[in-house]
């Protein structure tokens, strides 16, 4: 089931102007599955807090269609089942944690007789339960993000829309999010975050889009984003024989030696099999074979700089 779908959406600021027309977002289509942690990257200005906004109904598209949680897109009763933590977040600096809390609380619907037990549970959740009596003008920037994201639980959301959640968190604290993030997912919960953090991505996330200037350019698990195809890394005890080196340089064969193992790039899996003939008919132990992965850092800065180059 799609908890988000987006088909051909459209957003153009200043549209009838020529000079000053702004394109963020041009014929977006993906789907957000039930229960999963997608996270949507992209360099500032790909179109990725817009996109947010569009399905909050915060701004309109210009053109295209959608759905979330089985409503259209600007549904109120969607927009209630939704948690929501926006960038760079305010509160008023004279209330307390609790306060805040309540607050929202409050807005959302909360009913008196369950409002202090779900603000203390939110509280406790995100480990902000001994500062809720201290005042929002005293909390640093980690403080704030965790009361932010409390925030966003204080309704129950079968949906949680998060925008740098970890955005100035101690290690300590991005850790500690980021079990919470997963807990939240295994009790049926789905998780759609925007981070610039991709380390943090590349641990929870189960399916990720990359957007440039508001277009998809990539979408899938990490696994598959991040794998290479067709390099291999071969581990082998010992060192690669001279002979073998000079077999595979006459026949092309590209390989890096590296502690441990090598680093070979081949054509398809029938030239791995040959290769692995050949390190056996050389004597040589294998311990390993396995494809070779990017980070998802490094596949996302590839991607970026061959989208800027075309």
């Amino acid at each position: 089931m799609s908890i988000i779908h987006a088909e051909r959406i459209s957003k153009v600021y200043n549209p009838r102007s020529s000079k000053n027309a702004v394109t963020a977002l041009s014929e977006l289509s993906l789907d957000v599955r039930e229960g999963e942690i997608f996270g949507l990257l992209g360099p500032n200005g790909a179109g990725k807090t817009t996109f947010i906004k569009v399905l909050l109904e915060i701004v309109f598209p210009s053109s295209g269609t959608g759905s979330m949680l089985g409503e259209k897109i600007g549904s109120a009763r969607a927009r209630g089942r939704v948690g929501y933590l926006p960038e760079n977040h305010r509160y008023p600096d004279f209330l307390t944690g609790a306060q805040v809390l309540r607050y929202f609380a409050r807005l959302s619907g909360v009913g008196d007789g369950t409002l202090k037990e779900r603000v203390h549970d939110r509280l406790k959740l995100v480990g902000m339960e001994e500062w809720h009596r201290v005042k929002i003008r005293k909390y640093s920037k980690g403080m704030m993000q965790r009361i932010g994201l409390a925030q966003a639980l204080i309704n129950d959301p079968q949906l949680v829309i998060l925008d740098e959640p970890t955005d100035g968190v101690d290690p300590l604290g991005r850790k500690q999010i980021r079990d919470l993030l997963m807990h939240l997912r295994d009790e049926g919960k789905t998780i759609f975050l925007n981070s610039h953090l991709l380390s943090e991505v590349e641990m929870i996330c189960d399916r990720v889009a990359i957007l440039n200037k508001g277009r998809l350019i990539r979408i899938g698990t990490v696994e598959e984003l991040t794998t290479q195809e067709n390099q291999y890394r071969i581990g082998i005890e010992g060192t690669l024989p001279e002979a073998l080196r000079l077999e595979w340089e006459a026949t092309r064969v590209n390989v890096v030696e590296e502690d441990g193992g090598l680093l070979v790039a081949l054509d398809d899996v029938p030239a791995l099999n040959t290769a692995l003939d050949q390190l056996r008919n050389h004597g040589v132990l294998i311990t390993g074979i396995a494809q070779n992965r990017q980070s998802l850092e490094d596949m996302f800065i590839d991607v970026i700089s061959r989208e800027e180059e075309a």
